[in-house]
């Protein structure tokens, strides 16, 4: 008779395979880190001997619960900033105390909180995005836990990062030293098509196939997410991704919340996973995911938690209980999302989503031994019907609660046992976390104030361009630029000219910026005033020292709309003091060897400074400002200006030593 190591009886197992298999009582054979068998109680007790017979108690024995998509290390930003709009939330909160306090230590303190959370409701496998995800990857492993850990890329500078390139590089790096763990699978994130260039998608889609590990990414979360893509490049959001090659990649796409049945079915042919966020999406007021016509369709819809952060919890029987709300709720029709399609998403597909459904989702002989028990004794739970099969389901999905989880097991191994966890000293975590808390609010209390907080909580504001290579020549005479590019062979792409009326808010602290309040007038041929724009734009301090070439790079800046007066910003702002200035611009965009730049023709009426040439150009790449950099000053000399004074200070700075 063969042993194994682990024999659990006397339970009402859910395999949810794919017929929905049950047994009552039924036993489940486990040894080493996979499943041996899974059937009725007396038939696996005559074919097994085992080391340890563990007694169920009648206890509902099922698959681990799938998070599908969150953001583990946000534990320690639970409550942080709630009941804001998203911008303020994430641009006046979360970033800003990301950039301050994410590290490694961080991220493996956020996670190992996270982790106990996690098993004490059930949940044996996620898929994480954040930064520093190695360490996510460390604690999650040393927890037990199984998890999808997909290291963040962006265009900004992040915590681990200063640009993209160094994302990327993290990220190849990882992978490549994690590929095969038992527990962990790599993965990349280019966060959203909104937060990444097409370079970003391109090469992580690139870098997902060459070591064929999971993609994870955020995809048409919001309405203005999908507006401005349209906008922009008139097409919506799954379109454009397949446009930049992302379904060469196994991909796991977050939220969906506005998808067409046109962009589901791309998704189906291109076997992308999504998961489904309700409590995320009702809480940030970003709508509901079309689930039932996904899962009509065929598609892999787990469902996850999002971070702790925008949730606040990872409790997923909170979740799947949502999932099947919702859906009722919103078409009219109880039967959208019975329960046990509810729980299906919450692990099989869920797992499949994931693209680790071959290791995980279903009780069946060969995949890993990832499993839990509910106690469904419990009052709230109280009395139970057998008439229908479909009453296990029910009780799991809209009676029992996380607090219900008695026991977890991952891959072979168990994690919690009677409600006690075995890999993690939850009160010394607690201790830790509430000093993070802390330290946390002592920052927030110190920046309210800051001149970015102040502007993001005015709304509609966006961060540009991490890179901005400029060079400025001083002019004698303007004409010879003029002549220069006419007869040039500089490809005109547009020409624009403006009057610039700005006025600078100046503070007493550097690191603070300038802001400044812009209003443009447009000017057309015949010298007449069309259109007149005003907005705010705070500048922060060069961030990186002067490159060859006289070029000056990089500075952070954040921009918004100025729908008030100058008065009223002015007294919202309270500047130490003053500086306006007034100048008539005229701007080509030009096309420099297949690469744009904006030249800028400036003759300065208040204070008079007389001419300058600018020329400009934005990038989110470091590598491309380089290369930008030396592309600028083989420009200046293009149109006649080489030679001539040149300035690496921004105007305010030179008025202001003038």
């Amino acid at each position: 008779m063969p042993k194994v190591d682990y024999l659990l009886t006397n339970a009402l197992v859910l395999t949810m395979d794919e017929d929905l298999t049950q047994y009552d009582p039924g036993a489940v054979a486990v040894t080493g880190d996979s499943i041996i068998a899974v059937g009725r109680e007396d038939k696996l007790r005559r074919k097994y001997t085992a080391a340890h017979v563990i007694d169920c108690e009648g206890k509902i024995l099922m698959p681990g619960l799938v998070n599908a998509h969150t953001h583990v290390p946000m534990t320690l930003l639970r409550g942080l900033a709630d009941d804001l709009r998203l911008d303020v939330w994430l641009l006046g909160y979360m970033m800003p105390v990301e950039r301050e306090f994410v590290s490694p230590e961080f991220v493996y303190l956020g996670t190992q909180l996270a982790c106990a959370e996690l098993i004490r409701s059930g949940v044996t496998s996620f898929a994480d995005m954040y930064y520093f995800e190695e360490d996510v990857a460390k604690a999650t492993a040393e927890a037990g836990l199984r998890a999808v850990c997909s290291q963040t890329v962006l265009k900004f500078p992040t915590p681990d990062a200063t640009s993209f390139e160094d994302s990327l590089a993290y990220a190849r790096d990882f992978i490549q030293r994690w590929k095969g763990h038992p527990l962990i699978v790599p993965s990349v994130a280019p966060h959203a098509p909104y937060t990444c260039t097409e370079e970003i998608l391109h090469a992580t889609a690139e870098l997902a196939a060459e070591f064929d590990v999971p993609l994870h990414i955020h995809l048409a979360e919001t309405a203005i997410e999908v507006e401005n893509m349209r906008e922009a490049e008139g097409i919506p959001v799954v379109p454009y991704v397949k446009k930049q090659g992302l379904f060469g990649a196994k991909v796991l796409a977050a939220h969906c919340v506005h998808i067409d049945i046109g962009e589901m079915r791309t998704l189906l042919h291109a076997n992308a996973g999504v998961a489904h966020n309700p409590s995320s999406n009702l809480k940030l007021a970003s709508g509901v995911a079309p689930v039932p016509k996904m899962i009509e369709l065929g598609l892999n819809v787990g469902i996850g938690t999002d971070g702790p952060a925008s949730n606040n919890d990872l409790d997923m029987f909170e979740e799947v209980r949502l999932t099947a709300f919702l859906a009722k709720g919103i078409s009219g029709d109880p039967t959208a999302i019975p329960a046990a399609t509810a729980l299906t998403m919450a692990t099989r597909l869920g797992a499949n989503a994931l693209h680790i459904g071959d290791l995980t989702g279903s009780l069946e002989p060969g995949k890993r031994a990832d499993l839990i028990l509910v106690d469904i004794s419990p009052t709230h739970n109280s009395p139970h019907f057998r008439r229908d099969p479909q009453s296990a389901y029910v009780q799991i999905v809209y009676a029992a609660k996380a607090t219900d989880v008695t026991d977890v097991m991952v891959n072979g191994k168990w994690l919690m046992r009677e409600h006690e966890l075995l890999t993690l000293n939850e009160a010394d975590l607690l201790v830790q976390a509430q000093e993070y808390a802390q330290r946390i609010d002592a920052f927030l209390a110190e920046r309210e104030q800051s001149l970015l907080s102040k502007l993001i909580a005015l709304g509609g504001s966006s961060e540009a361009e991490s890179f901005e290579v400029q060079v400025k020549v001083k002019l004698d005479d303007p004409a010879p630029v003029l002549t220069a590019l006419e007869s040039s062979e500089l490809e005109i792409v547009r020409t624009r000219h403006y009057r610039e009326y700005d006025v600078y808010f100046l503070f007493d602290d550097p690191v603070q910026g300038r802001l400044r309040y812009r209003e443009d007038e447009f000017i057309d041929k015949k010298g007449n005033v069309t259109n007149v724009r005003a907005r705010l734009t705070l500048i922060g301090p060069a961030r990186e020292s002067q490159l060859k070439h006289d070029v000056l790079l990089s500075r952070s800046r954040y921009l918004a709309p100025a729908t008030n007066s100058l008065r009223f910003y002015r007294e919202y702002f309270n500047p130490k003091s003053e500086q306006v200035v007034q100048k008539d611009r005229l701007r080509w965009l030009v096309r420099f060897k297949d690469t744009e730049f904006f030249v800028n023709l400036d003759r300065f009426e208040k204070p008079d400074l007389g001419y300058f040439l600018e020329i400009k150009s934005r990038t989110w790449s470091r590598k491309d400002a380089g290369r930008k950099a030396k592309m600028a000053s083989q420009l200046i000399e293009l149109l006649g200006a080489a030679g001539q004074e040149t300035v690496t200070q921004d105007y305010i700075e030179i008025i202001q030593t003038d």
